[in-house]
């Protein structure tokens, strides 16, 4: 039934987005049970103000990275991971997550497109 299917997908975003929140902030240091409630509350939020809209998220949007991210990246010498992430009150693993996104993002705007 379509019913089914479309509840089935509400709970399978408002569950994934509890996940990567969570794990968001694990990797900024807030302590596990303490993230999953700020998690749970976001998507809480989420389903209460944005339920029963209709919309799609774009597959190829690059978010803006923020300024504290390019200054964490430029600051990043290839081997200072732990130095940063004491810096900026960070996990060495989230640090590490950081600069791999930023890193990718930065490639791809550098890099000449083939085919636009």
């Amino acid at each position: 039934m379509k019913s089914d299917r479309m509840e089935s997908r509400r709970h399978e975003l408002l569950l994934d987005m509890t996940a990567h929140a969570s794990g968001i902030l694990t990797d900024h240091g807030i302590p596990e049970e303490v993230a999953n409630q700020a998690a749970s509350a976001i998507a809480d939020h989420m389903a209460d103000h944005w339920g029963g809209q209709h919309f799609s998220f774009p597959k190829d949007y690059l978010f803006k990275l923020s300024e504290r991210d390019l200054l964490i990246y430029e600051e990043f010498t290839g081997f200072n991971y732990d130095t940063l992430a004491r810096k900026f009150r960070m996990t060495e693993r989230g640090m590490r997550k950081l600069i791999e996104r930023v890193h990718k993002r930065e490639v791809n705007r550098r890099q000449e497109r083939l085919f636009d």
